[in-house]
């Protein structure tokens, strides 16, 4: 059990059968009444955001959660085959349950995160950063780079990313893999 006001980002806890991670939190004193905390929480299972009030000293379930790096190896079927990095031990894991799936290729190393209890894998998260190959966009016009245009790139992986006009099929890119879009140019 934890006290409401120990709740800290990144903590895990069980509410109304569900998991739910701290996304945010806030300390309030309002002018009148008892202190609480103002609390964001994600749902493990469906992402959905939630707010929560919680008064001082209320005792939430917490969940204690183990992050692990794990090396995607292959697709087998539908589910993604990943090798953990310390024991070598391999799972198969729904590609739904991956933030930033799209951006995946063979050989990246995933955060897996799972209740420490029950060994259930809760979800998995790619970096933020990842660096990939274009290899498909419609070329640039030469001079059009007064306005920030931007245009469809395919890359390695099959996703497509918005990018600027300048860049070309073959080059290498980074991509922030929580929302897809285009970073910078690799040299």
């Amino acid at each position: 059990m934890i006290n409401s006001q120990d709740i800290k980002i990144g903590n895990c806890i069980r509410l109304d059968g569900k998991l739910y991670f701290c996304i945010d939190f806030q300390h309030v004193k309002p002018g009148k009444g008892n202190t609480i905390m103002r609390v964001k929480l994600k749902c493990v299972t469906d992402g959905r955001v939630l707010e929560r009030r919680f008064d001082i000293g209320e005792k939430l379930e917490d969940v204690r959660v183990e992050r692990r790096p794990h090396q995607f190896l292959y697709k087998e079927g539908q589910d993604l085959v990943l090798m953990n990095q310390e024991t070598f031990e391999q799972i198969n894991l729904a590609p739904d349950l991956v933030t930033g799936v799209d951006f995946m290729k063979e050989g990246d190393v995933v955060e897996v995160v799972t209740d420490a209890s029950s060994e259930q894998v809760l979800y998995a998260e790619m970096p933020v950063k990842t660096t990939l190959t274009v290899t498909y966009t419609e070329p640039g016009l030469k001079g059009d780079t007064a306005t920030n245009t931007l245009k469809p790139a395919t890359v390695e992986t099959g996703a497509t990313v918005k990018v600027p006009l300048f860049i070309e099929q073959g080059e290498t890119i980074v991509v922030d893999t929580r929302d897809g879009s285009y970073l910078e140019r690799v040299r």
